[in-house]
C-alpha cells in the first residue's frame, strides 16, 4: 500500500506538535492506510441550478489562542457565490467554523477545495445525501484537489455538522480545526416562535491539549500505548468555538443555546452553574415534539442538543455559566473510578496517558442586564409521528467486539467498499438496529453513528450499576444520528431507510476508534 507524500508521519513515544515545520501531523504510524481514490471533482447528482453556491477552503493558518504564540490549526474558509450572504457566517478570532445556514428545500452547491497536506474530505453529519455526495472515505480528494457537492437540503430544521471523514485521518484533521456547523431552518421552526438573532446562540464543545509553544498536540492511539487505542484522546483544556470561554451581555429573556460535542473522544455532563434544570428543546435531529427537562445533559462525541435558556427571573448583574463536566471513563473492567457524581465518573485512562481529568469548565458566561421580558416557552415544538417499531421491522444486532486489541463491530473493520451480507437493507424498510456494548474486558462507552437516516431511540437495556444515574441526563427523545452507549449497555432503535439508494457508514464517533477501523459499510438497495 502505498502513502501519500504529504500524509501523517510516525511518532514515537515522545509528545510531539500537532502540526511540524513542514505541515506534517503527529498520528501513529501503525493505524490502517488504504489506497486513495484521485477525485478532482464529485459526479454531480443535481444538474439544476443552485439556489446557494458556496466555496469552503480547507487550509493551514494561525490563530490567538492562548497569550503568547499564534497556534497552527487547519480550519474550513469560505464565501458565498450566489444566494444570501448570511448563508455563510464566520467566527471572527477562531479556528471553528464557519456556519452554514440554509432552509429546507433549497438546493445547495459547495465547491470544497483541499488545501491541507492531506487527503481529505467532507461529511455532512446528520443530513440526508445522495451517497456521492456523504464524504465517504472512497470519495476522498488528494492536497490540491477539488470535490462538487451538489443536493437539496431534506432535513427538518436543526442542528447538523461537518467535518472531514477520510479513513484513518479524520481524528487528526477534525483535531486541526476542520469543522463547522449546518444550520437548517424550516416553517415549523418559525411557527415555534424561538429566539433568533443574538438569542440563539451556537456552541462547539472540543478538548485540545497544547505544548509550551502554544502547538496543538495529538497524541495518537499507538503513542502512549494501547490504554490510548481503546480510551481515545482526552485534551487538557476544553474550548468553545475555538476559545477558552465565551462571554455574553444578556437581557432578561429567553435564548436558545445550541450545543454539539465535537471532541473527538471526550463525553460531556452539562449543567447550568446555579444548579437550575436545563429545558432541552431540540436534539440531533431537530426539534422536540415538547420541551422536556433534565437535570443535566450528557452528550457523546458528535451528539447535539438545543437548550432554551430563561433569564426573566434573575437579578440585573447576575452571572450564570454553562459549565462542561469532563466525564472521563475508566479502562479494565465494568467499574468507573470514583469521583463525584457518586462515583459516576473517573480519572483520564486514555489517549491523554493517564492525566487526571479536566476539570469542570465554565463554557459559557452569561451575565444578566436589564430589558427584554419574558417570552414564553411554548408548550408543543414540533410533529413528530409516536414512538413505536412496527411488528414486522427487521432486526438486526450490531455487537461491539474487542480483539487483537482493536475494536470493531460483530467482529469486522472497516473495508472501503464491502458490505456483508446483514449490512444490506431494503430501500423503503423500517429496520431496529441494536446496538450492544458488552465487551466486559473493558468498560467503555461508544457513540455510535448511523449515516443517511435519522433515527429513533427504542429503549436501553441492561444499564449496569454506576452508570445507571448518566441516564437522567439522555437526550433520547427525537430524532437521532448518534447515540451514546454505555458499558453492558444494549441500545435498540428504529430506523427508515427512505431517503436514498447507495453505500452509507456506521461507526463509531469516537474519532481514535473509527480512524482505527470501528466503522463499517452497509448498502441500501
Amino acid at each position: 500500500m502505498t502513502s501519500p507524500s504529504a500524509g501523517p508521519v510516525a511518532v514515537d513515544r515522545q509528545r510531539r506538535n500537532f502540526l511540524g515545520v513542514a505541515g506534517a501531523t503527529a498520528m501513529a504510524g501503525t493505524l490502517p492506510f488504504l489506497p486513495w481514490s484521485r477525485m478532482t471533482a464529485a459526479a454531480t447528482t443535481d444538474k439544476s441550478t443552485p439556489d446557494v453556491e458556496i466555496e469552503l477552503v480547507a487550509r493551514p493558518d494561525e490563530v490567538q489562542l492562548l497569550p503568547g504564540r499564534p497556534t497552527a490549526v487547519w480550519r474550513y474558509v469560505g464565501r458565498v457565490l450566489k444566494g444570501p450572504p448570511e448563508a455563510l457566517q464566520p467566527i471572527p478570532d477562531s479556528y471553528a467554523g464557519p456556519i452554514l445556514r440554509f432552509r429546507t428545500g433549497q438546493k445547495v452547491r459547495i465547491r470544497y477545495l483541499n488545501r491541507i497536506p492531506q487527503p481529505s474530505i467532507v461529511h455532512w453529519h446528520g443530513l440526508l445525501v445522495p451517497e456521492r455526495m456523504d464524504g465517504h472515505p472512497r470519495d476522498v480528494v488528494p492536497a490540491g484537489g477539488e470535490y462538487v457537492y451538489e443536493f437539496e437540503v431534506r432535513n427538518r430544521a436543526g442542528t447538523y455538522w461537518f467535518h472531514p471523514h477520510p479513513h484513518g485521518y479524520t481524528g487528526t484533521q477534525v483535531y486541526g480545526g476542520l469543522a463547522g456547523l449546518f444550520l437548517v431552518s424550516d416553517d415549523e421552526e418559525r411557527a415555534a416562535r424561538l429566539p433568533t438573532g443574538e438569542r440563539d446562540i451556537p456552541i462547539v464543545l472540543a478538548d485540545r491539549t497544547f505544548d509550551t509553544a502554544n502547538q496543538l498536540v495529538y497524541e495518537a492511539a499507538m503513542a502512549r500505548g494501547m490504554m490510548g487505542a481503546m480510551m481515545g484522546f482526552f485534551g487538557e483544556r476544553i474550548f468553545a468555538n475555538g476559545r477558552p470561554s465565551l462571554s455574553f451581555p444578556a437581557a432578561t429573556g429567553a435564548y436558545r443555546v445550541r450545543l454539539l460535542n465535537g471532541s473527538n473522544s471526550r463525553i460531556y455532563r452539562i449543567a447550568r452553574s446555579d444548579r437550575k434544570p436545563l429545558v432541552a428543546i431540540a436534539s440531533d435531529g431537530g426539534l422536540l415534539a415538547a420541551p422536556v427537562t433534565r437535570p443535566f445533559l450528557v452528550l457523546g462525541p458528535a451528539e447535539r442538543a438545543e437548550l432554551w435558556v430563561d433569564f426573566h427571573a434573575e437579578s440585573a448583574g447576575g452571572r450564570i455559566a454553562l459549565v462542561a463536566e469532563p466525564l472521563d471513563f475508566g479502562g479494565p473492567g465494568m467499574g468507573m473510578m470514583g469521583r463525584g457524581m457518586g462515583g459516576m465518573m473517573g480519572r483520564g485512562m486514555g489517549g491523554g496517558g493517564g492525566r487526571q481529568s479536566a476539570a469542570p469548565h465554565p463554557f459559557a458566561l452569561f451575565t444578566v442586564g436589564r430589558g427584554g421580558g419574558r417570552q414564553a416557552l411554548p408548550a408543543r415544538l414540533a410533529e413528530l409521528a409516536p414512538l413505536a417499531a412496527p411488528q414486522q421491522a427487521q432486526r438486526r444486532e450490531f455487537a461491539i467486539t474487542l480483539g487483537q486489541m482493536r475494536w470493531g463491530i460483530n467482529g469486522r473493520t472497516f473495508e472501503m467498499e464491502a458490505v456483508a451480507p446483514y449490512e444490506k437493507v431494503r430501500f423503503g424498510g423500517t429496520e431496529v438496529w441494536e446496538f450492544s456494548n458488552r465487551t466486559p474486558m473493558m468498560a467503555v462507552p461508544h457513540p455510535m453513528h448511523v449515516h443517511a437516516v435519522q433515527f429513533r431511540v427504542l429503549e436501553r437495556i441492561g444499564t449496569p450499576p454506576g452508570f445507571d444515574g448518566l441516564r437522567a441526563g439522555f437526550l433520547d427523545a427525537g430524532l437521532k444520528d448518534t447515540v451514546l452507549v454505555l458499558p453492558g449497555e444494549r441500545v435498540r432503535v428504529h430506523l427508515s431507510f427512505n431517503a436514498f439508494h447507495g453505500l452509507f457508514l456506521y461507526h463509531c464517533h469516537n474519532l481514535v476508534h473509527e480512524d482505527a477501523g470501528m466503522m463499517r459499510n452497509y448498502l441500501v438497495t
